[in-house]
């Protein structure tokens, strides 16, 4: 019997986790929105979302979300601020199908992690999460990528894990699902700030201290709020922190790029999407509500809402009392 996965969200993501979930052996039910597009995508076997990557002919595209109806698993791969949407139509379909959540964030005014999210909006589902180091143009060019799953209960996320497992995709299971949701939504905020230092010409030095101290912040909050060490010290976490600090592909790198060359805020959220930049007040919020230090976090918020300038989210970095390393 053929394994049939879902995948929920015709973008960059959704469309690079279809091919490697064909690569793996499954046939893949792709849907997205939009009608237009997506008739486009399945005459072409092109998208503009990933241009010049053909999308594999195991995958067949549509924009009707009954199509998703017999599907083993599905990848929720729609933004973070987005899911709670998304898996509340995915809901009413019928089965039980397991829902992954693919996108890194936490969501707004609810601080709601995206398993959490899951779980609301489609009780009764079993939730995973899907995050590392990854870059959907690699992911969907079968370029070699390491990625973690995580799911409570570990059978269940172990054969999620082979339905996505490829020759060019390798996934890790875990049930430390706080753990892998937090690494991913955090370091696309801290990722923000690494940005901005390259594009104010702040020099490697400064990126590399950035990256360090903004690891030192993920992992404080991270064990506030239940996730463990080794998960955060892995893919999911400080993989994919040092990922996206270190190159312009990264969208929030890219976003906080444009900030620190003088772009405006509002410039740069009209770029493809950064979801640190939706994610910041969330997770700074919650820290304060734990009593957890996070002064690059925090400034990186305040340069999105506007109350801090670059120079002044430097000044006050570099003005901080000295302390000892922890």
């Amino acid at each position: 019997m053929k394994t049939v996965v879902g995948v929920a969200g015709a973008g960059a993501w959704g469309l690079a986790l279809a091919n490697a979930a064909a690569a793996a052996g499954s046939t893949v039910v792709l849907w997205g929105r939009d009608p237009i597009r997506i008739a486009a995508l399945e005459a072409t076997r092109l998208s503009d979302r990933l241009p010049g990557t053909p999308v594999s002919e195991r995958v067949a595209a549509t924009a009707e979300l009954d199509a998703l109806a017999e599907c083993e698993a599905i990848l929720v791969a729609t933004p973070a601020q987005s899911t709670r949407e998304a898996a509340a139509r995915l809901a009413a379909l019928p089965g039980a199908a397991p829902f992954v959540a693919c996108a890194k964030g936490i969501e707004r005014g609810s601080h709601a992690f995206m398993t959490e999210v899951l779980h609301e909006a489609g009780p009764g589902r079993p939730a995973a999460i899907l995050s590392g180091p990854s870059f959907a143009a690699d992911v969907a060019a079968g370029l070699p990528t390491a990625v973690t799953l995580a799911c409570v209960d570990e059978a269940l996320g172990r054969r999620l894990c082979g339905l996505l497992h490829g020759p060019n995709l390798r996934l890790y299971h875990s049930t430390d699902v706080r753990g892998v949701e937090i690494g991913g939504a955090a370091k696309n905020v801290l990722a923000i700030a690494c940005g901005v230092a390259a594009g104010r010409g702040l020099g490697a030095s400064a990126v590399a201290a950035l990256t360090a101290r903004g690891f030192a912040e993920l992992r404080r909050f991270g064990e506030a709020f239940g996730a463990r060490s080794q998960t955060l010290m892995g893919l999911s976490g400080l993989g994919d922190l040092v990922l996206s600090c270190s190159t312009a592909q990264s969208r929030n790198f890219a976003f906080g790029l444009a900030i620190g060359r003088g772009g405006r805020v509002e410039e740069a959220m009209a770029r493809p999407l950064a979801e640190g930049a939706f994610t910041a007040a969330a997770l700074t919020e919650m820290a304060r509500a734990r009593g957890v230090d996070m002064p690059i976090a925090n400034c990186v918020e305040q340069l999105i809402e506007g109350s801090l300038d670059v120079d002044g989210a430097v000044g006050a970095l570099l003005g901080r009392p000295q302390r000892g390393e922890e």
